[in-house]
Formats: C-alpha cells, sequence, structure tokens
C-alpha cells in the first residue's frame, strides 16, 4: 500500500484488491465482525442490483432487526436496488412469531417486494429470486430503451444485432403493489 493516508483514505493509492469472504455456522457472530470492520461493509454492498433481507418466521428478534438492515442497504447501496423481504422458514407454521401481515405491511410501507419461503421444503425460493431478477430486467431493460429513444429515431432496426430476452409466461412476476402481499 501506498504511504500515507490510513485506511479508508480515499486519497490513498490502492496497489492490491483482495476479496475476502466472512464464512461460519448461523450465530456465531459473522455480522458483529463484519460491523466492526465498516470498510468491509461499503465493499459488500457496492454494486449490487439486488438484494434479499432475510428474516426467520419463528423469531420476532429477526425480523425486528429488519429495519436496521434495511438502513445499512440503503446507506450503502445503489438508491435502485431491488430489495425483496423474505420471510423463511415457513415451513415451521407452528412456531410462527411474526404474523405475515406485519411483514406485509412492513414491505409495503417501505415499498419491498415480499414472498415467505421454505429453503428446507424448497417453498418459493425460485420464486424469490426470479422476482428480484425478473425486475432488475424491467428496471435495465427501461434504462436501455430510454437511453436509445433519442438514437434511433424509433426505427425498429436500430435494435439489430442486440439480443433481448424476455421473461416467458413462467417468469412474469406481477406489480410490486401485488406482489408484496404474495405468501
Amino acid at each position: 500500500m501506498a504511504s500515507g493516508g490510513g485506511y479508508g483514505d480515499p486519497n490513498q493509492k490502492i496497489d492490491y484488491v483482495f476479496k475476502v469472504v466472512l464464512i461460519g455456522d448461523s450465530a456465531v457472530g459473522k455480522s458483529q465482525i463484519l460491523a466492526r470492520y465498516r470498510a468491509v461493509t461499503s465493499a459488500y454492498y457496492r454494486g449490487a442490483v439486488g438484494a434479499m433481507l432475510v428474516y426467520d418466521i419463528s423469531r420476532r428478534q429477526s425480523f425486528d432487526h429488519i429495519t436496521r438492515w434495511l438502513e445499512e442497504l440503503r446507506s450503502h447501496a445503489d438508491k435502485n436496488i431491488v430489495i425483496i423481504l423474505i420471510g423463511n422458514k415457513s415451513d415451521l407454521e407452528e412456531q410462527r412469531a411474526v404474523p405475515t401481515e406485519d411483514a406485509k405491511e412492513f414491505a409495503q410501507k417501505e415499498g419491498l417486494f415480499f414472498l415467505e419461503t421454505s429453503a428446507l421444503e424448497a417453498t418459493n425460493v425460485e420464486n424469490a429470486f426470479m422476482t428480484v431478477l425478473t425486475e432488475i430486467f424491467n428496471i435495465v431493460n427501461k434504462k436501455n430503451l430510454t437511453a436509445g429513444e433519442g438514437q434511433g429515431n424509433g426505427n425498429p432496426a436500430s435494435l439489430s444485432g442486440k439480443k433481448i430476452l424476455v421473461p416467458g409466461p413462467a417468469q412474469e412476476i406481477p406489480a410490486k403493489s401485488s406482489m408484496c402481499c404474495r405468501t
């Protein structure tokens, strides 16, 4: 590293960039380690176009922390990031501590997509990914079409040579307002 300036100094010359991953069992303190090293936190979110905020439907505390995670996400990520709130472990219905309505209301208030999933039973997991990916696709597609409006003069030939992927019927995702209410 260059001399002068400490970590996080924007004028610091960077000679090397290393990616380090933080792995381990749940509840061993990975988040606390990440939070203690804020430079890693910003880098973690940089460039993300989609986010899945996950809580455990059988642990109210995990849902109560979603507000803090959302604030952190919004302060470090791109303002156009696509966010879905996921209530996981829907297979533990008899241990439910977070009513679906609470999560739906929160998602609506914050402008988030919402689904409940069960990773154990593979329920709605693919739907969650497809929701985020389809919305990202729609946003990128709108930006491309808007950017191209002035250049193509409405001529469809201006799209020649460009590959455009359109989601099929199995990938159709409802509008955000109705999506927040699906379980």
